[in-house]
């Protein structure tokens, strides 16, 4: 299946548009019903690293029929395919779908970031039910087109930021949203990350190329990106990739979906209406050294305006945190302060989680610290981890609900842009980017505009074209 045929069609919502796209890929596709006792069929593309569990646990929940992996090792495709021997294996997944479309219900997405969207929407576009790996995907507009191709097609979605199943996370949600905190006028997320190399380690590429190992196939590596030689020692694969620019989302991007996820569901937040960001060592090669972004955002019905922080790196040798006022108000109650968390601070006190997944929740107030506990009311309780997760959205599949995956592309698509908008600042940094949500663009600012998108190297076009 060619993703460019000859008939265009317009997004329909007109974000696409605003920045003169097309559709140009095939007509779209229904994804087909399912009764609650069938089989789903399932595909992994990208099947090591984080990508092995995720098409594991869906082989739990579904037959295993074609695995894709552009590394043939066992600690990648070899292995998944001794786990799965009656799985076919490909290495490039437009021939995988080509190939295996209509023997093919649902696929797992978890290559590195820039391959997110162009393997979801190949696959939404003939029918296919997707779970892709956090970040959703490489570029805001990237994360646009995923909503709408959801939308379009009528399938199931579901994000991997497990944090998303935990009942804590879902419970914690819910306390905000009943008043628990009153209004929320600041939101801070820090993290651990990097913890791979980037500036100031590294800024430049390697000067040198090395030969390709026979169990790699380095094009389909590179994919959509631009071209550039192989270099070994891990330099790009197998996890060095999330600090390069053509491939990762850096720091911000691997973890605030993880981290800020359920500040973002808490407080109702979408298009913000400014970005500015702070770094160090901005390069066009690797992410920065370290990062202080702020998003502001507007009234949400009720819902007062509020600005939302994020921390990343450590900046003369010291880790880029929120203001220490804050944090001591933690620490006096001897909560610790974790390598990575969130406050939220609001009229009633503030909501402090010393996890990644928001899972573990206090609410501190003049009186002390309580610990927040109990099932969703609201929201339905999962509470199953990373598996979790899956089972939903299998779940959301056979009962035809999009909605029921809680993660899904409308929630998490609109997590992601608003995430991303963060590292075009980074790249911008010191500058005000006033951000036009539904028009996707900012109008203050033609240059940051350029970097809501990307250019794709031919052949692994998104399925969208300028006009």
């Amino acid at each position: 299946m060619s993703i460019r045929l000859n008939r265009r069609r317009f997004l329909q919502a007109g974000s696409a548009t605003g920045l003169g796209y097309l559709f140009t890929g095939p007509a779209f596709s229904v994804a087909k019903a399912f009764g609650a006792n069938d089989r789903l069929r399932v595909a992994g593309i990208g099947v090591g690293g984080k990508g092995r569990s995720d098409i594991e646990h869906a082989g739990q929940l579904m037959e295993v029929v074609a695995l894709c992996d552009i590394d043939e090792s066992d600690r990648f495709l070899g292995g998944a395919a001794k786990k799965f021997p009656e799985a076919k294996t490909f290495n490039d997944y437009r021939k995988m779908l080509e190939a295996l479309g209509k023997q093919i219900d649902a696929v797992t997405v978890s290559t590195p970031d820039h391959h997110h969207a162009p393997a979801a929407v190949r696959a939404m576009m003939m029918g296919k039910h997707v779970y892709v790996q956090k970040p959703l995907t490489h570029t805001v507009f990237e994360a646009r087109v995923m909503q709408e191709v959801a939308r379009k097609n009528k399938v199931c979605s579901q994000m991997g930021n497990q944090g998303t199943a935990a009942d804590g996370l879902r419970h914690a949600v819910e306390f905000v949203w009943n008043g628990g905190l009153g209004q929320v006028k600041e939101i801070h997320v820090w993290t651990n990350r990097p913890i791979w190399p980037q500036a100031p380690k590294v800024m430049h590429r390697p000067d040198h190329s090395d030969p390709v190992p026979p169990n790699l196939h380095w094009d389909e590596w590179l994919g959509p990106a631009p071209k550039r030689p192989y270099v070994g020692n891990r330099t790009y694969h197998d996890f060095a990739w999330r600090g390069w620019w053509d491939f990762g989302t850096g720091a911000l991007g691997d973890m605030a979906c993880h981290t800020a996820n359920m500040a973002f569901m808490a407080c109702k937040l979408a298009h913000p209406t400014s970005v500015t960001a702070e770094a160090g060592d901005v390069n066009p090669e690797t992410y920065p050294s370290w990062a202080s972004i702020t998003w502001q955002f507007p009234a949400r019905g009720e819902l007062s305006p509020l600005a939302f922080h994020w921390y990343e790196g450590k900046r003369d040798g010291k880790k880029v945190l929120p203001p220490e006022e804050l944090l001591d108000k933690a620490r006096k109650n001897k909560l610790r302060i974790s390598d990575s968390g969130s406050l939220l601070v609001g009229e009633k006190g503030m909501l402090f989680s010393p996890n990644d997944y928001g899972a573990e929740v206090y609410h501190i107030t003049a009186d002390g610290a309580k610990k927040l506990s109990g099932k969703p009311e609201k929201l339905p309780s999962n509470n199953g981890g990373d598996l979790g997760q899956k089972r939903e959205w299998v779940e959301a599949i056979k009962a035809n609900k999009p909605k029921a995956a809680l993660s899904n592309f409308d929630y998490a698509g609109m997590l992601t842009e608003t995430i991303l908008l963060g590292n075009i600042a980074i790249k911008l940094t010191g500058e005000k980017l006033e951000w036009d949500g539904p028009g996707l663009r900012f109008p203050n600012s033609r240059k940051a505009t350029q970097l809501v998108t990307k250019e794709y190297r031919k052949g692994w076009e998104l399925g969208v074209e300028k006009v």
